[in-house]
């Protein structure tokens, strides 16, 4: 595992911005290919990284249907969205849910999508609105229920997979549940990665654990043999390892997603991240 996979991810979700902060309406900043260099050195970048592998070392070993803390503030969330007291940020903090939907125009959905709905998961840690207690429920609650929706929306309306690789790339849609999914499934019992093509072992498990409920969804939107519609899929159900697979995902979301310009060139960026450079210390 690289060395940047093993240390600690930096606890953005502890961040509490102070009451003097000015909030941003977010906009584009990468416009052409050499601008994504900037994108990779930004604060933005750093805090998206990191609040991606907080999340997956918080539901390691970790079932759907466990226990979990919700703080109070989470709590709150559902009923008042954001507190009075922070009003401030939700025209910011919106711009990303807004995004996390598909194109309206194209009626396409993609990773670039999703990354928008975590960075809005991102902001609201940064806000205080949700805090590093809440890690299991961000992915087991608010996550999963997004992609419930977007499941049903894919389902409903056919959308066309956003910058799909076709049959090369893991997921039409989807990427985050993978990784979550698989860290989910680390030093499991008897669930092993070649477990996830066996269609019995599938519809036994894919209640409690996000990557197979992946592999589900994929059976029912796809026909055909499964080495056939899903080739990188099929590959990975070889490796030895549950922890293999994760850190092999992280590796591979960042290549082919987050340091890809046709995905990063939609990101927004604003004050909660931004696109300066990342600052030490």
């Amino acid at each position: 595992m690289a060395e940047s996979e093993r240390q600690s991810p930096p606890d953005s979700s502890e961040e509490i911005p102070p009451a003097t902060q000015n909030f941003l309406i977010p906009k584009k900043e990468i416009h052409t290919v050499p601008d994504m260099g900037k994108w990779k050195r930004s604060q933005a970048y750093a805090d998206y990284i990191g609040f991606i592998l907080t999340l997956n070392e918080g539901v390691k070993g970790k079932k759907l249907t466990c226990e979990y803390k919700v703080s109070e503030e989470a709590e709150n969330l559902v009923a008042t969205v954001v507190p009075t007291h922070l009003a401030a940020a939700v025209p910011e903090v919106a711009v990303y849910l807004k995004e996390s939907v598909g194109n309206s125009t194209r009626i396409d959905y993609g990773t670039g999508h999703e990354a928008a709905f975590a960075a809005f998961l991102c902001c609201l840690c940064k806000i205080g609105v949700l805090r590093v207690d809440d890690q299991i429920a961000i992915v087991f609650k608010v996550f999963n229920r997004y992609l419930e929706v977007m499941r049903k929306l894919q389902k409903t309306y056919r959308m066309e997979p956003a910058g799909s690789q076709g049959v090369w790339g893991l997921d039409d849609f989807q990427f985050l549940p993978f990784i979550w999914g698989s860290s989910q499934l680390i030093d499991h019992p008897y669930l092993e990665p070649r477990h996830f093509v066996d269609e019995k072992a599938v519809n036994e498990n894919h209640k409690d654990y996000m990557f197979l409920e992946c592999i589900l969804f994929i059976t029912e939107m796809k026909t055909g043999p499964f080495a056939e519609h899903s080739n990188q899929l099929w590959n990975i159900s070889a490796v030895p390892s549950w922890s293999k697979v994760n850190q092999g995902l992280i590796r591979m979301y960042k290549a082919e997603c987050l340091e890809k310009f046709p995905v990063i060139q939609h990101f927004k960026f604003g004050s909660l991240l931004p696109i300066h450079p990342v600052t030490s210390g």
